[in-house]
């Protein structure tokens, strides 16, 4: 999707009683994350559950068989949704678009950071940004209660809903990396109510990031979305982990596809 022009009118939604008016900016959130490699035939049978039994997403097979699940905690801190945690699970898949990727072009999308990812579960702490998360970009959000700790050396999240635990992950410290300044659009999926949704996300600025290989302890609770986790057959060890301390970015309007 291109960037607005100068003159053109940004659309709005009215999200119970707020207007939203794209793009959304996200002035200033922090995060971390693990990626864990799973079962490809699992997370295939997974996205087609989400979609309602349809689906055109592949995941992205990073060796035969074997995809990437991210799981990622992000807190909110100035944005135009408001301050609010959130924890996602998220597939990397293929562009729907294209032939199946080569195993090299996966592992070069891994490496850049740049591959596509479906948001196919999505925690939230915010009745406001739940309800504009299904309604304009078509997020799976619910509500979920989070203990977060983002400013230790040791990163932690703790995520339930309906009194069940969801995950509990610790994030190591890793190695520093170099901040950036430049644009990077990632593009994110979504599947709700039969609809296959694309929206790009556009990274403007990351600030104190670091990331390892390795370097994540997870425990899966008795919540739904851990007992789907669990069928994903997620390999013992995170292949990577990374946090970010301080992220900007913006997001437009969702693309049906």
């Amino acid at each position: 999707m291109p960037p607005a022009t100068p003159d053109a009118t940004p659309t709005a939604h009215q999200v119970l009683d707020r207007t939203v008016t794209m793009p959304v900016h996200i002035r200033h959130a922090t995060c971390f994350v693990a990626g864990f490699t799973a079962d490809a035939t699992a997370v295939s049978a997974a996205i087609a559950r989400a979609g309602d039994g349809t689906t055109r997403l592949r995941p992205l097979q990073i060796r035969p068989g074997r995809t990437m699940c991210m799981l990622v905690f992000v807190d909110y801190i100035d944005g135009d949704l408001g301050p609010y945690n959130e924890f996602g699970v998220c597939l990397l898949v293929e562009d729907p678009a294209d032939p199946p990727a080569s195993r090299l072009a996966a592992l070069r999308s891994l490496a850049k950071g740049d591959a596509r990812a479906l948001i196919h579960r999505l925690p939230v702490d915010g009745e406001f940004t739940m309800a504009a998360g299904r309604g304009i970009w078509g997020f799976p959000k619910i509500l979920a209660d989070f203990d977060v700790d983002h400013d230790s050396p040791t990163k932690h999240g703790r995520v339930s809903a309906d009194g069940r635990l969801i995950v509990d992950l610790t994030v190591g410290k890793g190695l520093p990396v170099p901040d950036t300044s430049g644009e990077t659009v990632l593009n994110a999926y979504s599947q709700l109510d039969g609809i296959l949704r694309s929206t790009p996300w556009r990274m403007t600025a990351t600030a104190n990031t670091r990331t390892r290989i390795g370097g994540a302890s997870l425990t899966l609770g008795d919540h739904e979305i851990a007992q789907e986790l669990r069928g994903l057959k997620l390999s013992r060890r995170a292949l990577m982990t990374s946090s970010v301390g301080h992220l900007e970015m913006t997001f437009g309007d969702a693309q049906n596809l």
